[in-house]
């Protein structure tokens, strides 16, 4: 088994997370850590186990011919340019969503990790959780016979803390509540029912709560997706609830229906009711309780045998170019063709 050496850009919250999470497993070794700050590798190998070098400085990290992967942690309107980068130098790519903050730049993004042969993961880490997993199991051998509706809704309020940090309150930095938070949801409604939206129509709003005055795009959006194949969907990511993380998943089908650890069919004898599953809910939003083990574990496996992994940048590609129509529909008012966001 093959380990690879990784290099992290940035080390808030989330790169914490990927560093604890690097360190659980025998296929990834973290060597290098770039951080504006002057971080001492003493206290990283205390806190974590890790022996780390420290860069501040890109061009010296991509230099660094020990480093296989490079794993992107930092603010959301720096990881276009670090991943084209990192792709040029010839290191594999973990980037954390968004991956960028608009279909010009994804584009690009795509363009040269598939010149390059880069091999990537996008941090939808939500697709390894059990119940995920589950349900698209459950879909496939069509125990809920053809789907034709299907939602998902992401609620978590951000609180006052994340206002201290630009790229969550501009939209030049930050996107939108879809294109920050709610993707995952999004995401996941895309990866289940695998199938191309055709058109997208969607709402916004925000809180009368001062606490998210400073942000300047709606927080909380709704969205309906209609699918070529005639499927109909709907996303909301609302941000400024005050309310505890909620992530719901409701799938209806011809001879079923899927919600959240819950399942009904009428191809099985004798199921009177829901039944539930034994399965992880999506029910944290903090990064600490993310799989990433279980995303960057798949990945060492794409990495091992040259094949794309299932949350490839390719993936994460056809989620973004929704969430852009998404935005556009907030804010013209008018429902948006995705023949307008196509390669």
């Amino acid at each position: 088994m093959s380990t690879y050496k990784v290099g992290i850009l940035g080390f808030g919250w989330v790169a914490g997370a990927h560093l604890e999470s690097f360190c659980k497993m025998d296929q990834f070794e973290p060597v290098a850590i770039l951080s504006r700050r002057n971080l001492d590798p003493k206290e990283i190998k205390t806190s974590y186990g890790a022996d780390v070098r420290i860069y501040n400085d890109y061009d010296e990290l991509l230099q660094d011919d020990d480093i296989d992967v490079v794993d992107i942690c930092t603010p959301h309107f720096l990881h276009k340019e670090q991943t084209i980068r990192a792709s040029d130098a010839g290191k594999h790519v973990i980037v954390e969503k968004p991956i960028a903050l608009s279909f010009e730049d994804t584009k690009r993004m795509l363009e040269t990790v598939q010149k390059n042969n880069t091999i990537t993961s996008v941090c939808f880490e939500v697709r390894f959780i059990s119940s995920a997993k589950a349900i698209k199991s459950i879909i496939g051998q069509g125990l809920i016979g053809d789907v034709y509706y299907g939602e998902a809704d992401y609620y978590h309020g951000i609180g006052p803390w994340y206002a201290n940090q630009k790229w969550e309150v501009e939209k030049r930095f930050g996107g939108s509540s879809l294109l920050r938070a709610g993707c995952h949801a999004l995401d996941m409604l895309l990866y289940l029912v695998e199938e191309e939206v055709e058109e997208v129509f969607s709402y916004g709003n925000t809180s009368t709560n001062p606490v998210y005055k400073p942000y300047d795009y709606p927080l909380n959006t709704v969205t309906l997706l209609k699918f070529k194949n005639g499927i109909t969907g709907k996303v909301s990511s609302c941000t400024d609830c005050s309310q505890p993380y909620v992530f719901n998943l409701n799938i209806v089908g011809s001879e079923g229906s899927v919600k959240n650890d819950q399942f009904f069919s009428k191809k099985i004898e004798g199921l009177n009711g829901w039944t539930k599953l034994d399965v992880d809910l999506i029910d944290s939003g903090d990064v600490s309780d993310h799989p990433y083990v279980e995303q960057f574990s798949h990945f060492a496996e794409c990495l091992g045998n040259g094949t794309e992994p299932l949350n490839s940048l390719q993936s994460a590609f056809e989620t973004h170019r929704v969430i852009f129509a998404a935005d556009k529909s907030v804010e013209t008012g008018k429902p948006v063709s995705l023949k307008e966001f196509s390669v």
